[in-house]
């Protein structure tokens, strides 16, 4: 009884008025519907709703899948959450900086790699004809706003300086041609939290790479090299840090559009085969993250870059204790442990509350 008083009141305590100005945050995603992004967005709206962040807009980059697939399951995401007026979606890069989705075969046939997580380059690109609705159908409403995701970034960080955080779910393709194009941002962007890398564990695309980085790893290497206050959510965490069907079960219990997302989804899918299965949340541990630092209990800050050389180490995030002979590299904050019941009781909290959200009277 005392810890689950302890627990509420943790989320309780975060969902009270804010002491301080809401965080004005921009989310960069990869998206899906019932993956981790779509998660993400779910949690970030209803932080928006309840005045924790300020959710300015929703950038899109091809990762999980391509762009044009994952631009209409956003679109439907926050229609479906009631969010469409406030928060626009914009597309951002189709394409990753260097890493060409034609050699991935060759990838795969000279280094004999074997991918435990599917990515855009697994399936050919869709035409308008070839996009699958998500399970409640397109978006009827909600339309991709005309301006293009990283100058929809670099106006955006210009107009707040040194207010705005960047939450990187996806590839950094977005926010690598921001800082490039307009360097000047650099200074301005209040800090940038990334679900990416595996440090001191195996990756989950490759033997040696996580997905996020793997996909672009020119564009993480660019982004991790600026001189900007940023944090990681490494595989490191996040696999230490999973779902069980007891959570689960807490949020498929309601009624709702997301309940009945959950009920549809592959999580239960897993669940169905194995009721003593964890499944991943990935990129949902930087959003609490950025929104409250306390829930990571061990942190690193490590000196951080990213293998570019085409070949089986394609994508490996390297973590130094040590200043390197490299001026290039930065100090990143590492975040390798979580608080694991007080994140899921978050995480469950804000899954359960009613959606459409309502705007505030």
């Amino acid at each position: 009884m005392q810890r689950w008083i302890a627990a509420a009141a943790a989320v309780w305590a975060l969902a009270a008025a804010p002491a301080v100005a809401a965080e004005k945050i921009i989310l960069d995603t990869d998206f899906s519907t019932a993956g981790d992004d779509g998660q993400v967005l779910i949690m970030a709206a209803q932080l928006d709703h309840q005045g924790v962040i300020d959710l300015l807009g929703v950038t899109v980059v091809t990762g999980n899948n391509w762009l044009k697939q994952e631009v209409a399951d956003a679109l439907r995401a926050v229609e479906r959450l009631g969010i469409e007026d406030k928060v626009g979606v914009y597309a951002g890069a189709n394409l990753p900086l260097v890493h060409d989705p034609e050699s991935f075969e060759s990838e795969r046939a000279l280094y004999g790699f074997g991918e435990s997580y599917k990515t855009a380059f697994h399936r050919p690109q869709p035409a308008d004809a070839d996009l699958v609705a998500p399970p409640d159908g397109f978006a009827k409403k909600a339309k991709l706003r005309d301006q293009d995701a990283i100058d929809f970034i670099v106006d955006t960080v210009k107009a707040n300086p040194h207010e705005v955080s960047l939450l990187v779910i996806g590839p950094a393709t977005n926010i690598a041609l921001a800082v490039r194009k307009n360097p000047e941002i650099v200074p301005l962007i209040k800090q940038i939290v990334y679900m990416a890398g595996a440090v001191d564990i195996r990756g989950n695309t490759t033997p040696a790479a996580e997905m996020n980085v793997w996909i672009d790893p020119e564009a993480a290497r660019i982004v991790m090299r600026e001189p900007i206050d940023q944090a990681i959510i490494p595989l490191d965490v996040t696999d230490i840090t999973q779902l069980s069907k007891t959570d689960f079960d807490r949020i498929v219990a309601g009624d709702g559009p997301i309940p009945a997302l959950f009920k549809d989804s592959w999580m239960a899918k897993a669940y169905a085969r194995d009721a003593n299965a964890t499944v991943n949340v990935f990129d949902t541990l930087a959003l609490a993250y950025l929104v409250d630092p306390s829930y990571a209990t061990k942190v690193e800050e490590l000196y951080l870059d990213v293998d570019i050389a085409f070949g089986p180490g394609y994508g490996r995030t390297f973590g130094y204790w040590q200043e390197q002979p490299t001026k290039l590299l930065q100090k990143v904050k590492v975040v390798k442990q979580f608080d694991n019941r007080r994140f899921f009781d978050l995480y469950v909290d804000l899954m359960t509350r009613p959606v459409p959200i309502k705007p505030a009277t």
